[in-house]
């Protein structure tokens, strides 16, 4: 029989609580991980991972119909395979899963599948295969991470109307596809699906896509998704879905009032989240808004020994942000049970990267301009073209840019802005800069590699101090 007596159980097993769960072992404290579906939670079975496995399935259909662009010839139709290009993204994140298997046996966690329910800040059960277990401990930790928010007069039947799983695992390729919202999620599957050679209509009810982002990345996307012959609808609205065997047809209003239907095969709801915090006992035990988590900068609630993390607390929701969380709590819980050589460091969320894998890509950490100069600042801001950059003209990819601004006063960096090819990779390297809390000095006197689109980088620091040599 199972001990159900642990140091720390983590409620959740996605990037937050699976990692949460291997840094609090590592730390010598015996742990133990609560799941219902599948270990690695929605990012590694349904989220992060297996979309950028039908996104690269799409960005490789792409340069196979544009082979011709770099010298090539192809023999024969190029076409998407939708049932195989589907079986690939399945097959990364069943690999994956059994990759989060093996660590939770590596660091000897111990796994209780099944339906947690808390009976107090230190105690929980488990409802599974093996009937009904009662788990105890000196910690818990909730990571029950967030699901697609509904439309209210329509649900997302799996058929015809579509959250991001059902995008996932069609049943039959779209042939004129609506996606309503247009954040990260929606973005990523407007780009897969109209690379897959589908019709597709972005409605967006605030006046540009992609709205967390810098407004010149905004309009720089949605030209650039309008050249791809998407059309995007910003300032409008979907007020009704009436769903058929052979469709849906959507009232939409758009910017300037004016209501139409429009008929499409399917559609897909990106508007948002929903903390899976009902009913699992939180109602007495942690102080909640909007049904997420309110928690001090370790991760602790409002009652002793119950912490959580991820997507199931206040935003940015982000993998890499509950990951980083998972860490800071599992510290801090190390801490408070006498291990004096843990030194935990609250979030930072200024220097939360942001990546959006659409085609163009694009990425961002800080503060954007508009932001810098609503917070108080006086600001310089720089933006370089990857059109003078040269590894992007050779790989065919100069469409894009990097903005960065800087604090005019002191020179500190207070965000970065990218659009373009491969700019999730390149990001990391002002979070690092804004990390060790660089200046413009500093960036300037770095010396990048030549050549790579990492280049722009360093002219977009030039550019805010009218300095940038090419261009």
């Amino acid at each position: 029989m199972a001990d159900t007596q642990y140091d720390v159980i983590v409620l959740g097993s996605g990037p937050g609580g699976y990692v949460s769960a291997i840094r609090c072992a590592q730390l010598g404290l015996k742990t133990a991980i609560v799941e219902r579906e599948l270990l690695g939670g929605i990012c590694l079975n349904w989220g992060c991972i297996p979309t950028k496995a039908l996104l690269r399935s799409a960005e490789i259909l792409h340069y196979a119909q544009h082979a011709k662009d770099y010298g090539l010839k192809i023999a024969g139709e190029i076409e998407a395979d939708l049932e195989a290009v589907v079986k690939r993204s399945r097959g990364v994140a069943k690999q994956l899963n059994q990759g989060v298997t093996h660590l939770m046996k590596k660091n000897k966690i111990a796994v209780h599948m099944g339906e947690g329910t808390l009976t107090g800040p230190t105690s929980l059960t488990v409802k599974g295969e093996k009937g009904e277990e009662k788990l105890s401990a000196k910690h818990i930790i909730v990571a029950t991470g967030a699901r697609a928010r509904d439309l209210p007069f329509a649900k997302t039947d799996g058929k015809r109307v579509w959250t991001y799983r059902h995008a996932m695992t069609p049943s039959e390729m779209p042939k004129k596809l609506l996606v309503i919202g247009s954040g990260a999620i929606g973005i990523e599957f407007a780009s897969f699906y109209n690379d897959m050679g589908c019709d597709v209509t972005v409605v967006e009810m605030l006046d540009r896509i992609v709205p967390v982002e810098d407004k010149d990345v905004s309009a720089f996307l949605e030209k650039n998704l309008t050249k791809q012959g998407m059309t995007i609808m910003t300032g409008a609205g979907v007020e009704d879905l009436k769903v058929s065997d052979s469709g849906v047809k959507a009232k939409i209003k758009d910017a300037k009032g004016k209501t139409s239907e429009t008929e499409f095969s399917h559609c897909i709801v990106a508007i948002g989240i929903v903390p899976n915090t009902e009913n699992i006992g939180l109602e007495k035990l942690a102080e909640m808004d909007r049904g997420f988590i309110q928690i001090d900068d370790y991760g602790r609630t409002k009652s002793k020994g119950l912490w959580a993390i991820g997507d199931c607390t206040p935003g940015p929701w982000l993998a890499h942000k509950a990951s980083h969380e998972g860490v800071t709590t599992a510290e801090a819980i190390a801490k408070e049970l006498g291990n004096k050589d843990v030194h935990p460091h609250p979030l930072d969320r200024n220097n939360i990267p942001g990546c959006t894998y659409c085609h163009p890509q694009i990425a961002s950490v800080g503060l954007t301009e508009a932001k810098a100069k609503e917070a108080g600042y006086e600001v310089k801001a720089g933006t370089f073209p990857f059109i003078g950059n040269g590894k992007a003209i050779a790989l065919g990819e100069a469409e894009g840019f990097v903005k960065t601004v800087f604090d005019a006063k002191t020179g500190e960096l207070l965000g970065a802005h990218m659009v373009g090819a491969e700019v999730t990779e390149m990001i990391q390297g002002f979070v690092v800069g804004k990390t060790l809390e660089t200046t413009e000095a500093e960036l300037m006197q770095t010396v990048f590699p030549h050549p790579t689109i990492s280049e722009s980088m360093h002219e977009s620091v030039l550019a805010s101090y009218g300095r940038a040599l090419h261009i």
